[in-house]
């Protein structure tokens, strides 16, 4: 089996549970000890390691740091990189930790890149920092695989009976994407007047 055939093993069977809080957002998300955790069962198994590293980039205003997931048995390896900037004005923080988080993501994110991990419903995807209204995905109606397939779920979901309201909560859409959407599906714009 050759290194891109046990990598490819890794991505396919790879499960690895969301075991950190953050209270303040009320979500689950995974770190890279977590990630590191659930590699472990494959490194025997397969005949490979598993190396981060970092690398700072520049020396300016705003401090890169370049991590690399490296896989890799007796034979050859493959890698993945991520880049995260160093927040130097983050409050609240000593420099060690401005770097130590900065330093956690990159590791999370290299390793993420490398096993093919979807954070879709991680941490980042969904939490709001705070703001009560929610980032809205923008939705059309265009040949891009992405756009079409979230443009056909809207478009089952009304003709399931659902409300073009909860669709336009989630999305924010031109008005040639509602008028299509409202007339392939027989959906009423509602609207909600307050008292």
């Amino acid at each position: 089996m050759n290194i891109n055939e046990k990598l490819a093993t890794i991505q396919t069977e790879f499960k690895s549970k969301k075991s950190r809080f953050n209270s303040f957002g009320k979500y689950y998300f995974r770190s890279a000890e977590d990630i590191l955790e659930a590699t472990k069962p494959f490194l025997k198994k397969l005949g490979v390691t598993v190396v981060i590293t970092e690398e700072l980039l520049g020396d300016n205003d705003l401090p890169i740091l370049q991590t690399t997931a490296t896989l890799s048995d007796l034979e050859a390896s493959v890698s993945a990189t991520a880049i995260v900037g160093v927040d130097m004005n983050q409050k609240g923080m000593q420099t060690p930790q401005k770097f130590g988080t900065a330093s956690s993501y990159g590791k999370k994110y290299a390793l993420g890149n490398l096993f093919l991990i979807d954070d879709t419903q991680d941490s980042d995807a969904t939490n709001t920092h705070g703001n009560n209204g929610a980032i809205k995905q923008k939705l059309t109606k265009r040949t891009l695989t992405l756009d079409m397939a979230e443009f056909d779920k809207a478009k089952e979901y009304l003709l399931a009976g659902g409300k073009l309201d909860t669709i336009k909560k989630k999305y924010k859409m031109d008005k040639d994407t509602e008028d299509h959407l409202t007339m392939n599906t027989g959906a009423r714009i509602e609207t909600h007047e307050e008292a």
